[in-house]
């Protein structure tokens, strides 16, 4: 792999290197994000592009209303819907990926399954945080449970438009993708008749997947398109990159030959649209590539805010998830070469040494400070200007401290990260 370094970039990384603030300090405030909205299209995007992104939130919008409707549908007049599933923690938990082959053709994993397509939006999606081997969905009964978006203060960048219908279809936390892994081994143990409505499902997901990318290759974090920074195309928690890969997946495994051809073909082809995306989604300072954000503007590529806490940054996980994503791709183009490139050797130089992240005691959990041998570290969030690490706050305040935000929020995040160590050793090793 290429190691020139552009001699601008080695110049921006020398003298931006992270390292602990000398005196804490509030930096600004954090903004929201603004939705993709027909307005926006108009005003930003030149005549010549607008048709595909209007037709794109068209078909958002004729989506979310046809999800809704099959709820009502599946009620009697004047019958109560039943509660919502209950909320738990993330796919893994209930959705393994990692047992003895047959074991997927055993009745816990038939439970799963079986749970996974009755919970399958009309869209083809699926919404995250459920214990999938509960009973499966009752007639009425919510695609998605009661998340942590239920808040309706607006003083909050994720209160949802609709609290009672959010995150109904996303990518966050793994969701979608891990459901149609899981169906994957399912499908394997069942080649006849048995295995057809998990096929079906599992087709109606790629159709999802293939609906909910942007017309520049990108995916927002929740379709139908709910607004807000749910509209940006999201590299938080991998959903970029998970997306492309299952794609990928599809057009290329022998697994997959059930899918229909077509929809094969597409998939190939949106693979390629969203490592176009991803490269030029590479935040750049004076021409310069560094790192990639957790989200940015779907039109704009603009790095964008999230939750009150989530500044606009570069981000350290984020871009090591995309990292590891291009050091993937068979034959990799140059471009994609000096993305790598550019993006480890800006990892390299934000490493932390001698200071630890842990807990100090039970009354103040955890915090940064010196430790002889530690590290290296990086921090979540850098500064798109200064490339200093940064950290927020529910009050939508900007730290540069991690140890002066609220103890409920500092205890609440990972604000210091290990995760770009592994991409390092991985590039250094392949040389």
């Amino acid at each position: 792999m290429m190691k020139a370094i552009h001699a601008g970039l080695a110049l921006l990384l020398a003298t931006a290197a992270a390292a602990p603030p000398i005196a804490a300090r509030v930096i600004g405030m954090n903004v929201p994000a603004p939705s993709l909205t027909p307005d926006r299209v108009r005003a930003v995007l030149p005549r010549a592009q607008q048709a595909a992104w209007l037709a794109y939130l068209d078909r958002s919008e004729k989506q979310m209303r046809a999800d809704r409707a099959s709820l009502v549908a599946e009620l009697k007049p004047g019958q109560t819907p039943p509660p919502p599933p209950t909320a738990v923690g993330g796919g893994d938990y209930n959705m393994p990926l990692d047992k003895p082959a047959a074991w997927y053709a055993g009745p816990e994993a038939r439970t799963i399954a079986e749970g996974i397509v009755s919970f399958q939006t009309p869209a083809g999606g699926w919404s995250k945080n459920q214990d999938r081997s509960r009973p499966p969905r009752l007639p009425g009964q919510r695609y998605a449970n009661d998340a942590e978006t239920m808040d309706p203060n607006r003083w909050n960048f994720d209160a949802p438009a609709d609290r009672f219908w959010t995150f109904v279809g996303t990518l966050d936390n793994d969701a979608t993708i891990q459901e149609m892994r899981f169906l994957t081994k399912v499908i394997e143990q069942f080649p006849g008749r048995e295995g057809d409505r998990y096929r079906a499902s599992f087709v109606k997901g790629v159709q999802y997947l293939l609906n909910a990318q942007y017309p520049n290759g990108g995916w927002p974090q929740i379709w139908p398109l709910e607004g807000g920074f749910h509209d940006g195309i999201t590299f938080n928690d991998n959903a970029v990159a998970h997306a492309a890969m299952m794609l990928r997946d599809v057009h290329a495994q022998p697994v997959y030959r059930f899918v229909p051809g077509p929809l094969r073909q597409q998939a190939a082809k949106a693979v390629t649209k969203a490592i176009d995306v991803i490269l030029a989604a590479q935040y750049r300072i004076d021409g310069v590539p560094t790192g990639w954000p957790q989200q940015v503007d779907a039109l704009t590529l603009a790095p964008i805010s999230a939750r009150n806490y989530e500044p606009r940054s570069i981000a350290s996980g984020e871009t090591t998830d995309v990292l590891m994503f291009l050091m993937d791709q068979p034959n990799p183009s140059p471009a994609v070469r000096r993305a790598i490139d550019a993006g480890v050797a800006w990892l390299k130089a934000r490493a932390v040494t001698g200071y630890a992240w842990a807990k100090v005691s039970p009354a103040e959990g955890r915090k940064l400070f010196p430790r002889a041998g530690a590290g290296p570290l990086w921090s979540r969030n850098y500064d798109l200007v200064t490339q200093k690490p940064i950290f927020g706050d529910k009050d939508q305040r900007i730290h540069d401290d991690v140890n002066d935000i609220s103890i409920g929020r500092r205890n609440g995040y990972n604000w210091w990260v290990t995760q770009p160590a592994r991409v390092i050793a991985r590039y250094d090793r392949q040389g």
